[in-house]
């Protein structure tokens, strides 16, 4: 792995950690390692998940724990080794957490984080942990050893059977059993067999096939290979995504090195066994997820499914029998057959073996990667891993299986995260999307939006996926745009059902779960857009003027008084308030300000103190006098008698006057305010306030 006695410095360097600037600390870091004549080894690796916390650097120095440490800028990876690398300061103010033998004052363990404790890395494994483009380090932590074992010590028969025993499933979505697959293509006639990795990620927000390729491409090509010798493939295709050049970067590399080493190639490890490995650079297209519209992809043809059966391990590629795995599912083979089926079968749940990987991202503080066991609430991803929702917002659905998964409430959230446990609820596990959304999210627009993703994306073959979804997008549009009739809804369940029940393949199959979840668990939310024309989460633009006066639960017009109080119109101010409220002081005391959780200034930093400006402005107004009180004009003929001087009677009192209308109210209490004035306490609530605010109404 490296020199002995020698301080290793690891740099994540996913596409994540460059993104975020990774690129620029490595290069300090050499820079004053270089300057300062420091014996330390700087080492490229992958993304080990946190993507939250990029830029990751980790620190081994001899005989002491690793430190790691996140969210590096080049002035503080220059600190670090001014106080680290050449003092011994370890810098707890910058450390997410150490690993290893020992412990570091100040810096907790990595595996006792929230973030870390409860996941079981197995496909992730090495990601982190050493430079992809390195094969040393991939042998130095027991690369190929899975596969020599398979060689020498086990039958093909023997392999599938040990995958059996482990009960893994295919991580790519429909969660078939590998074994099973493998035994179909292995009893299929003929000599000529394929296997097909499918690393063709398309799913939006999702990216651990790409992690995985870019942080371990050696772990996913040595399953392979295992695969290739139990079902009886000599060749073997990599399809990938072209949008990920850094993986097929390092997968192109890895497949250079272990051709030279002799772990792909003719006679591997000097037996019978030949296989050989190509790199195929996706279309761009989702559908090409699809097992059989990817075969068609390699074949050259345009990505399009074929009906099924015949099934690709019976008659896939160039019509010989075919395996095609995801990059999850084959990464997980080589520790199987190292460990034994039955210690990967004791991880999970005994319907749903193993781990999984999940892309977690969305309204969450630890976006990145996260291997769980199977079976693991969907509460701990979310709370624990994921470190819950942030500036406070409450969750309102967990949305699962990338653009053809459901949503499912947060009323649901201690549900086990298994394929069966998620198929009941209308969504499915998928290749391993996560998306969380918060009160801000708008499940009509989530629908919408997933919905407009499969359509644009359907290859057009069958005419209910081709036609259903776009007559789905039209009608949820139109909601989205105010123009929602009552009948849409009705009719959107039935053209769902249509598309599930009779599309061709999987992808349509799944495409209107948005649609259906959504519809089952958020039915309020359809109803709120088409018969109140209002968007509960202030998001679709044609229902609101502002996510802040959207969410006022008077619908003040918060940016008019806002703007008046920054240019000193405090009277304007003021009168903008009371057109919809004639309580300004009292609101700017008690009142829950709903309206800054939506303030799109909290996106960026704090959100505009919005209570605190009308407390401000309507106290101003008072201590100098400005905006007494006028009588409204007698417009009306019409006398309204109000019973009770709470706020509410009182509110009403104000706008009937503000019409015209004569109003007398009548209290029972000897004193105006009702639980204002005999509920909340002075230091809360002075009297004073609250008599003033009568006085105006009164006046």
């Amino acid at each position: 792995m490296g020199r002995l006695g020698t301080t290793r410095i690891l740099v994540g360097m996913g596409t994540c950690g460059i993104a975020a600037g990774a690129e620029e600390v490595f290069e300090v870091l050499q820079r004053e390692v270089s300057e300062r004549g420091l014996q330390a080894e700087l080492v490229s690796v992958g993304c080990m998940g946190l993507c939250y916390a990029e830029p990751l650097v980790e620190i081994e120095k001899p005989g002491g724990p690793s430190i790691l440490y996140g969210g590096l800028t080049s002035e503080t990876a220059a600190e670090l080794v001014r106080d680290y690398l050449v003092g011994d300061d370890p810098r707890p103010d910058l450390a997410l957490g150490s690993r290893g033998d020992g412990a570091v004052a100040g810096i907790p363990r990595l595996d006792e984080l929230p973030v870390l404790r409860d996941q079981v890395r197995i496909a992730l494994r090495d990601c982190g942990n050493l430079d992809p483009t390195d094969i040393d380090q991939y042998l130095a932590r027991g690369g190929y050893a899975a596969l020599r074992k398979a060689l020498f010590e086990m039958t093909p028969q023997g392999v599938i059977d040990e995958v059996a025993k482990s009960g893994l499933r295919g991580r790519g979505g429909a969660g078939f059993p590998t074994a099973r697959k493998w035994q179909f293509c292995r009893d299929a006639p003929g000599m000529v067999k394929y296997m097909v990795c499918n690393a063709d990620e398309g799913d939006p927000g999702a990216f651990m096939d790409r992690s995985l390729l870019e942080g371990s491409p050696h772990g996913v090509l040595e399953g392979l290979a295992i695969a290739g010798y139990a079902v009886g493939a000599s060749t073997g295709y990599v399809y990938v995504r072209a949008e990920y050049p850094l993986a097929v970067k390092r997968l192109r590399t890895a497949v250079a090195q272990a051709e030279e080493r002799g772990f792909l190639g003719s006679g591997i490890f000097g037996s019978s066994f030949d296989f050989r490995v190509q790199v195929m650079e996706g279309a761009g297209a989702f559908v090409c997820g699809e097992e059989t519209a990817l075969l068609a992809s390699i074949e050259g043809k345009r990505g399009m499914p074929r009906p099924r059966p015949p099934f690709p391990a019976q008659s896939g590629l160039g019509g010989k029998p075919t395996i095609i795995n995801n990059v999850k599912t084959l990464s997980s083979v080589p520790p199987i057959i190292l460990r034994g089926g039955e210690w990967y079968a004791g991880i999970g749940t005994q319907k749903s073996p193993g781990t999984t990987v999940f892309a977690l991202t969305g309204k969450i503080k630890n976006s990145g990667l996260v291997e769980i066991p199977l079976g693991t609430a969907l509460s701990t991803i979310v709370f624990d891993i994921g470190g819950g929702i942030p500036r406070g917002r409450r969750l309102k659905a967990v949305q699962t299986g990338g653009p053809s998964g459901g949503c499912i409430p947060a009323r649901l959230i201690d549900t086990p995260a298994e394929y069966e446990s998620l198929s009941a609820l209308g969504s499915i596990m998928g290749s391993g999307g996560m998306v969380v959304m918060d009160e801000t999210s708008c499940m009509v627009d989530v629908a919408r939006y997933f919905l407009s993703f499969t359509q644009s994306e359907s290859c057009g073959k069958c005419s209910t996926c081709r036609l259903g979804t776009r007559q789905m997008l039209r009608i949820l549009t139109r909601i989205t745009e105010g123009e929602g009739r009552e009948e849409d809804l009705d009719e959107l369940l039935t053209i769902a059902r249509l598309v599930k029940e009779c599309s061709l393949c999987g992808l349509g199959q799944t495409a209107p779960n948005p649609v259906l979840s959504t519809l089952n668990y958020f039915r309020d939310e359809y109803e709120a857009h088409i018969k109140e024309k209002h968007c509960p989460a202030a998001v679709c633009d044609a229902l609101m003027i502002s996510p802040c006066q959207h969410t006022c639960p008077v619908g003040i017009n918060v940016p008019q008084y806002v703007a008046q109080i920054a240019v000193g119109d405090y009277e304007g101010a003021l009168a903008t308030i009371r057109e919809r409220n004639p309580f300004p002081s009292i609101c700017g005391r008690i009142c829950h300000h709903p309206c800054e959780t939506r303030c799109r200034r909290g996106e960026l930093d704090s959100p505009v103190a919005i209570r605190l400006l009308k407390r401000f402005a309507a106290d101003w107004c008072y201590e100098h006098g400005v905006g007494e009180p006028v009588p409204f004009p007698r417009t009306k003929k019409e006398r309204v008698a109000v019973v009770g001087a709470g706020p509410t009677g009182l509110t009403c009192a104000y706008f009937l006057a503000w019409q015209g209308y004569g109003v007398t109210v009548f209290e029972a209490l000897p004193v105006a305010g009702g639980m204002l004035a005999v509920a909340v306490p002075e230091f809360r609530l002075p009297a004073a306030v609250i008599q003033r605010e009568v006085e105006y109404i009164a006046g």
